[in-house]
């Protein structure tokens, strides 16, 4: 099944990979099979562990094959035509990650596979998914969110196969990464909406320490304290009786359609008795409510430059841009 020819120019690695791939397409290995093992290989073409090796794992990351531990390697799948296999690690899935998800996969090209997966901002699934995948693909992407001390499972992974994705936290700034300033986003963005905001008497951050990052709490106290302002943080919405004259900064899309719910029933008028300001753009967003004022990232940047930072292996620190849209609600 595997043959190994000298002096004809092709890497003997290679030659292991083309066999494998040859006996796929033709039927003679099928999804399920045990291909023969690195020392059947290696001692019947007279070849180093290593060479064998590095096919075996390039299949691997691939996703062609796949190994159990005692027992031996398998076909894991008969698509030769993946040449590489992507890792995508995210907290959550939502529509402005969809937008994110889909650019990236827009200009990544063909022939490229990428499996996503979700922490849900929950430590040991993160560390468990990690670990079970690692060695498995080319590249991996991780979203690591708020979650914090995730550098000692990320060391799992070879750092040029590795970028951090949106949040990037100290332990992690050896890696390449496209990122948000959340710090600076909001400090800034509030600041060019202050002959706005002046016109409430309270500002009000919705914040939840398990979901948002740090750097948000940071850049509104930092506003609120260099502008004089009233302002409050609290974690939910819940049960809370809106007072007119309040502004409300709310990350998360569950909030916000919770106050705008609260803003009907209580017969208050949306921006002349309670402002708001979301964070994340979206269709919905444009539309709901005659439009929400929003603080929010290129999503669809930031997937189409994670992209290009693979394909042509970037190993760089790319800092996505952030902009205010100011609509109906403020």
């Amino acid at each position: 099944m595997i043959t190994i020819k000298k002096k004809i120019g092709v890497p003997k690695y290679k030659q292991i990979i083309n066999s494998i791939e040859d006996a796929i397409v033709s039927g003679t290995l099928k999804k399920g099979d045990q291909i023969p093992s690195i020392n059947t290989v290696k001692d019947n073409n007279n070849l180093s562990r290593d060479t064998v090796l590095t096919a075996f794992n390039e299949l691997k990351s691939r996703g062609i094959i796949h190994s159990i531990v005692g027992k031996g390697y398998y076909v894991s799948s008969e698509n030769v035509n993946v040449t590489q296999k992507i890792f995508l690690l995210f907290d959550e899935l939502n529509s402005f990650k969809e937008d994110l998800y889909n650019a990236f996969l827009e200009h990544l090209g063909e022939n490229i596979q990428v499996d996503i997966f979700f922490h849900h901002f929950n430590k040991n699934i993160f560390s468990k998914l990690i670990h079970d995948n690692s060695g498995d693909y080319n590249y991996y992407v991780i979203m690591p969110a708020n979650l914090k001390g995730t550098s000692e499972f990320i060391a799992l992974l070879l750092q040029e196969k590795v970028y951090i994705l949106d949040q990037v936290h100290d332990d992690l700034l050896d890696y390449p990464s496209i990122y948000q300033n959340f710090e600076k986003d909001i400090f800034n963005n509030l600041t060019n909406a202050l002959h706005l905001i002046v016109r409430y008497n309270k500002l009000i951050l919705v914040f939840s320490e398990a979901k948002q990052p740090e750097g948000m709490l940071k850049g509104f106290e930092l506003f609120c304290a260099s502008n004089t302002l009233n302002f409050e943080v609290i974690q939910s919405l819940k049960d809370r009786m809106l007072k007119k004259g309040e502004l409300y900064i709310i990350p998360d899309d569950k909030s916000l359609l919770r106050i705008i719910k609260k803003i009907k029933s209580e017969e208050l008028k949306l921006a002349i008795d309670i402002g708001i300001i979301s964070y994340n753009d979206t269709l919905l967003k444009e539309i709901v409510e005659g439009g929400i004022t929003t603080i929010s990232t290129d999503f669809n940047l930031m997937g189409k430059r994670l992209a290009e930072m693979i394909l042509n292996k970037e190993q760089l620190k790319i800092e996505n841009p952030n902009n205010l849209i100011i609509r109906n609600s403020l």
